[in-house]
């Protein structure tokens, strides 16, 4: 599930760690799912994460787990609210809402980020939601009530659950993403700033 590996052990339970860490030795041992908050917190340069779906779940660990309901648990610390996303959509109920309507019930300071641009718009989610350095989550929304895709900018897998948003090829659960985020928020509230300080053309 996005960066983290799951395995089952004979005992009934399950080790997790960083997908890049399979096989490695070295780790530093857990043993309960309230560390995965631990865990998740910062990246490996000491950075905090405030986007958990990012890439950039740090190394060096491993999760003992004694059984399914912690592991739940400590998934939902790792990928908060994920789980919950992913049942529903199993079961057909996972309402996703487009884009635009998301911006423009924003209040305060980010009521302006409903003005961005459509040709804006397309750049600003390429940019902050590509899986290679942006977030994991496999984009369910469009970007209007029309059905726009999101991003022309974004490779098609993006929008399909079925592939692993790593790159890897391998199986995983998802990490559904059925409303952007304040992170994509934030973003399109930067970029409609920007466009207002740009100096003008000549002549205009």
């Amino acid at each position: 599930m996005g960066e983290v590996a799951i395995n089952r052990v004979s005992e009934g339970g399950f080790v997790l760690c960083h997908r890049d860490d399979l096989g490695r030795g070295g780790s530093e041992d857990f043993s309960i799912a309230n560390d995965a908050i631990r865990i998740a917190k910062f990246d490996d340069a000491g950075n905090y994460r405030p986007l958990k779906t990012a890439p950039n779940l740090c190394h060096g660990w491993r999760l003992n787990i004694v059984d399914v309901t912690e592991l739940r648990r400590a998934l939902d610390y790792f990928y908060p609210g994920r789980l919950a996303v992913y049942s529903a959509w199993k079961r057909d109920r996972l309402k996703a809402t487009p884009l635009r309507e998301t911006l423009e019930r924003q209040s305060g300071m980010y009521r302006v980020a409903g003005k961005i641009s459509d040709e804006r718009l397309n750049v600003v989610v390429a940019e902050t939601c590509r899986s290679d350095g942006g977030c994991l989550r496999t984009i369910l929304w469009n970007r209007n009530a029309y059905g726009t895709v999101p991003s022309t900018l974004l490779p098609v897998q993006k929008y399909d659950a079925a592939v692993d948003q790593t790159g890897r090829g391998e199986n995983a659960l998802p990490l559904i993403c059925q409303e952007v985020c304040a992170v994509l928020v934030e973003a399109a509230r930067k970029a409609v700033k920007l466009e207002g300080a740009a100096p003008s053309a000549p002549g205009h």
